[in-house]
């Protein structure tokens, strides 16, 4: 008896968590289709007495379970906190607007007074955010203080989408004499770039009391960090600004540096990986020198700031009595850069706030500093000319000259002298030589079970092995011999198809794939590799089978629409776009 009531007492425990008038379901991966499959749940709702909280992160929604989810929420007005991030997986892009007006509908039925709001990481695009315009346009939304809709893959039409409705908040709570006073936006990985980050720029002008921003890795340039350097300035108790992995120049660095000036509450600047460069580097260590005096961290990493620069960042943080963190790793700074940095932060104390400098870049290979955006678009054309110079065929004769190479020499285990090894009798092929120099004899070598060794051969936990293995096998790919063609497609598919029986390996790869492939650049510096027909002629097979997630569709197309990486590839990115294009429609 007494086991059976410590049993109940941890399975209520676990559903209702830790804070006052919370029911959890966090991470419990069930599959809510219908009514059926949500009956417990949505009695637990109905039963449960001062509802203030609901966490259903972690399982996947279908409409009509959302609609019953929805039904035993009309009634629940204290409901506060919305917690329902990864709440999609698996489902149809179509299938989840509705979810979400229904569950939106909801709440301004019951009257809810929201103060959070998370939906992050459910890749709803454009769509999802008409999903929720209704419920962030309602007297629901007067009170929100935290929304985060991290990795949602808006888009710019998304943006503008969320930016509109956030101002038409603000001034109709305005109206009822309550503003609404948003304090924590997070919209990190939504490929929101200018248009859609001066939208929303627009609205936190407006609203005036954010206190952290979060909008990493959105392909922001310049003129999008300008007017968000614009729109921080009206917001005068930030603590937290995080636009990690944006293209800012020393445009945008001074733009964001004279915003930082009306900040004195500001505690975490975090511009790693934004290209500051020395000019703008210079810019925010002058402001940071003559104010900011609660600053705790300031992440300045990966920004081709060079050691002149570097050295002004270091003097302008001496005085921070609360400093806890400066990063300016990966930068230009060389050996003696480096030296020189931790000397100083050593002699004034503070040599254990400096962040490792492991990836510093070296020394800059050439002294001209033009930062202008224009000179940046040239180098990435001239990057982009490169590889159009290595077409396919010389990659392939180089790989079969470095496969004949190997099978000339042999050396013998006992003697260790070199053997011949006759053109007549060339070593047997198999699975890692073939990942090493991938070529198509190699392949079709491999044999009839080449699509079962692959798969055995290949960990597809690690997302980038996974990824890097498909475009190995893909790099082969011939149109124009059918027996090359039905070896890699047959390869491709034994893959893939273990990859994507785990949705979350399978978000994994596409993420991996989309960085390899130059259409998203990778927090962990991974280059991209040089793209070739073939890679795009096995992704577009691969997303035509039943195998592959309509929702990783979506996100490979959003992607691929606004990039011109891959134009290189002609013909087969143009097929890979409408195949895209022609299976979300059908979906």
């Amino acid at each position: 008896m007494a086991t059976d009531i410590v049993s109940q007492l941890a399975d209520s425990l676990a559903k209702t968590g830790v804070e006052e008038g919370e029911l959890s379901y966090k991470g419990q991966a069930r599959k809510l289709d219908d009514f059926q499959s949500v009956e417990e749940i949505v009695k637990e709702i109905e039963d449960f007495e001062g509802l203030q909280a609901l966490r259903l992160e972690g399982n996947t929604v279908g409409v009509e379970a959302a609609k019953a989810i929805a039904k035993a929420l009309e009634t629940k007005s204290q409901l506060k906190r919305c917690y329902w991030s990864d709440m999609f997986t698996g489902r149809l892009r179509s299938e989840i607007p509705p979810a979400l007006n229904s569950l939106g509908d909801a709440l301004m039925l019951a009257g809810a007074k929201l103060t959070v709001l998370d939906l992050s990481d459910n890749a709803f695009g454009p769509d999802g955010v008409k999903g929720i315009e209704r419920l962030l346009k309602s007297s629901s939304c007067y009170t929100l203080q935290e929304l985060r809709l991290n990795n949602c893959g808006m888009g710019i039409g998304g943006g503008k989408i969320l930016a509109a409705s956030l101002i038409e908040c603000h001034k109709k709570s305005i109206v009822k004499g309550a503003a609404l006073s948003l304090k924590v936006f997070v919209a990190g990985r939504n490929r929101l770039e200018n248009d859609g980050a001066t939208a929303l720029a627009q609205a936190f002008q407006l609203i005036g009391s954010l206190e952290e921003i979060h909008m990493p890795q959105n392909g922001i340039n310049y003129p999008g960090v300008a007017a968000l350097a614009t729109a921080v300035q009206h917001n005068p108790n930030l603590r937290t600004l995080n636009l990690n992995d944006n293209t800012f120049t020393h445009v945008g660095a001074t733009a964001m540096a004279k915003a930082l000036k009306h900040l004195q509450s500001i505690q975490v600047i975090n511009f790693g990986d934004c290209l500051v460069r020395p000019a703008g580097a210079t810019a925010i260590a002058k402001t940071v020198s003559e104010g900011l005096p609660i600053l705790k961290e300031l992440n300045l990493s990966f920004g081709e700031i060079t050691e002149e620069a570097a050295l002004a960042v270091a003097q302008a943080v001496k005085n921070k009595k609360q400093l806890e963190k400066l990063d300016l790793n990966g930068n230009y700074l060389g050996e003696d850069g480096c030296k020189a940095l931790k000397d100083y932060m050593e002699g004034i104390n503070m040599a254990e706030l400096l962040a490792s400098l492991s990836d510093d870049e070296g020394e800059p290979e050439d002294e001209d500093d033009e930062e202008d955006d224009d000179d940046e678009e040239e180098e990435e054309e001239d990057d982009d000319d490169d590889y159009e110079d290595l077409d396919e065929e010389e990659v392939e004769e180089e790989e079969e000259e470095e496969d004949e190479d190997e099978g000339e020499e042999e050396q013998d285990q006992n003697t260790g002298k070199v053997l011949s090894t006759p053109p007549s009798a060339p070593r047997p092929s198999d699975v890692s030589s073939f990942l090493s120099f991938p070529s198509p004899d190699k392949l079709l070598k491999l044999g009839a079970k080449r699509a079962t060794l692959i798969e055995q051969q290949v960990d597809v936990t690690d997302a980038r092995k996974t990824a890097e293995a498909f475009l190995k096998i893909a790099s082969v790919y011939k149109e124009d011999n059918n027996e090359v063609k039905n070896a890699v497609l047959e390869s491709v598919d034994a893959l893939l198809r273990k990859v994507f029986s785990s949705s979350l390996q399978g978000y994994d790869f596409v993420s991996t794939l989309l960085v390899l492939l130059g259409l998203i650049k990778s927090e962990d510096k991974v280059k991209p590799v040089l793209v070739v027909a073939g890679h795009l002629q096995a992704l577009e097979h691969a997303v035509r089978q039943d195998y592959f997630p309509k929702e990783s569709v979506a996100v490979l197309e959003a992607f691929m629409s606004r990039n011109k990486v891959l134009e290189s590839c002609g013909s087969s990115r143009h097929k890979l776009q409408s195949t895209l294009q022609r299976t979300r429609a059908e979906s």
